[in-house]
């Protein structure tokens, strides 16, 4: 929604200027939020939340397909993962989290608009650094940086500000930086073990 950002960090008040059809598509969704809430009275919230993640990403999303590779290249299954701008930077955090700042929005007697982010920054090369690492890989032997993948109006970093949450709602995140890296390589190891075990005994 931010996309070409006009302040660093992103609050409610920061001009929009999407970056995507996915980003412009959000924007429509919260204006047209805003629209019904003041035209007809209802209680219509609307969320501007950060990346949040967790085990259940899918795998065309760049942190899932990281830690999916990292269990694939652990357990010996792979042994490369292309990806491409790995300087893009990005505000990470727990879907969890967000998920309770999004029914703790819902309790409020007076509907508003919120940003929910841990106003915290990470480069993909950070996440490729804890990820690996936490498998007990080094990820310049395995990582290859692909044209293919290049956006052509690409985001280089995006950050938020979540004081009205905190200040309204009184939302805090709860999970850091690494431990949501390492819960979601965790879950992926596990994950690919499962499938791979059941594969060799069919």
């Amino acid at each position: 929604m931010f996309g070409k950002v006009r302040e660093t960090p992103q609050n409610e008040l920061t001009p929009f200027h999407p970056r995507s059809p996915y980003g412009a598509a959000k924007v429509y969704g919260h204006h047209i939020t805003v629209n019904y809430r003041e035209s007809y009275g209802l209680f219509a919230v609307s969320g501007i939340l950060f990346n949040h993640e967790s085990p259940r990403r899918g795998l065309e999303f760049v942190t899932r397909k990281i830690t999916d590779a990292v269990a694939r290249i652990k357990l010996g299954l792979e042994s490369e993962l292309r990806l491409g701008n790995l300087d893009s930077q990005r505000d990470w955090g727990f879907a969890g989290d967000y998920v309770r700042a999004m029914h703790l929005m819902l309790q409020q007697d007076q509907a508003d608009d919120y940003v929910i982010a841990t106003g915290e920054t990470h480069s993909v090369r950070e996440f490729l650094e804890l990820a690996f690492g936490h498998a007990g890989l080094r990820w310049q032997d395995h990582v290859v940086v692909d044209e293919r993948f290049l956006r052509p109006a690409d985001v280089a970093v995006l950050v938020g500000d979540a004081g009205k949450a905190r200040r309204v709602l009184g939302w805090e995140p709860t999970v850091s930086f690494p431990e949501l890296v390492a819960m979601m390589v965790e879950s992926d190891l596990r994950a690919v073990s499962s499938t791979a075990a059941s594969a060799a005994a069919s």
